[in-house]
């Protein structure tokens, strides 16, 4: 028959280990809360924070960090790259708006004297509004001439740009030779604006065309010779630019 007794081999057991054994260990942690909810302990410092592994969170600040590519916050300190410092529209496009007005200026003046700057800096700009306009004028009387306006125009730019070579000690450049022929014109477009409102079809019109060819070709070559300075080659000059601006006469009238 087994012994029921109980064993005191080891001795009587420890009221504190029976004291333990009837209440559950409890332990403190800053995250305990009686009611339930979360209630952390501020009263640790950065050092017992880390050891406990508490994390506190860090906050987000605009000025130190832009994201995870690197990018800087902007400086609130200006810099010599503001707008004032920025060139003019008008500059950045290479649109010489004074040298526009003086060179239109001696076309429609003959008797001032020419421009010598376009040398250094030929403007092709002025060129290509007086053509547009040459061929938005037309319009008006019915007439699209868009493409023998620019076949004309670049027949005798090769052709004046040859002749000038060739008459011309120093020679002329291609752009010089546009931008001479295109200011002048102008002349041509008060004639295609006249033929919206008359009809160019009479003596009045022999007599209109006549005056302007000779205009424009007065200026032309007078440009001409003040910039390559062939001052006594000047009717020799003005022979052909008469030429090409009578086919600019022939296309306004018919």
């Amino acid at each position: 028959i087994r012994s029921t007794a109980p064993n005191t081999q080891y001795g009587t057991p420890s009221p504190n280990l029976q004291y333990h054994a009837q209440q559950p260990q409890q332990y403190s942690s800053p995250y305990s809360n009686p009611a339930g909810g979360y209630t952390p302990d501020y009263s640790t410092q950065g050092g017992q924070q880390q050891q406990q592994g508490f994390y506190t969170g860090s906050y987000y600040n605009p000025a130190e960090n832009m994201g995870s590519m690197g990018a800087t916050a902007p400086q609130s300190t200006t810099t010599g790259d503001s707008f004032e410092d920025e060139p003019p529209l008008m500059e950045e496009l290479g649109i010489d708006l004074p040298q526009i007005y003086q060179t239109t200026m001696t076309v429609l003046n003959p008797s001032k004297p020419a421009v010598t700057t376009l040398m250094d800096d030929p403007d092709l700009s002025g060129p290509l509004i007086f053509c547009l306009l040459f061929g938005s004028l037309l319009l008006l009387s019915g007439k699209i001439h868009f493409g023998y306006i620019y076949g004309v125009a670049l027949v005798g730019t090769v052709a004046m740009y040859s002749l000038l070579n060739l008459m011309s000690v120093n020679g002329v450049s291609a752009s010089i030779t546009v931008s001479v022929l295109g200011y002048c014109m102008l002349p041509m477009c008060v004639l295609a604006a006249t033929s919206a409102i008359f009809s160019l079809k009479g003596v009045l019109g022999v007599v209109l065309c006549a005056i302007t060819v000779s205009w424009a070709a007065f200026a032309s070559s007078k440009l001409f010779v003040s910039v390559l300075a062939m001052y006594d080659q000047q009717p020799l000059v003005g022979y052909p630019c008469a030429l090409m601006y009578g086919v600019f006469a022939v296309l306004t009238v018919f």
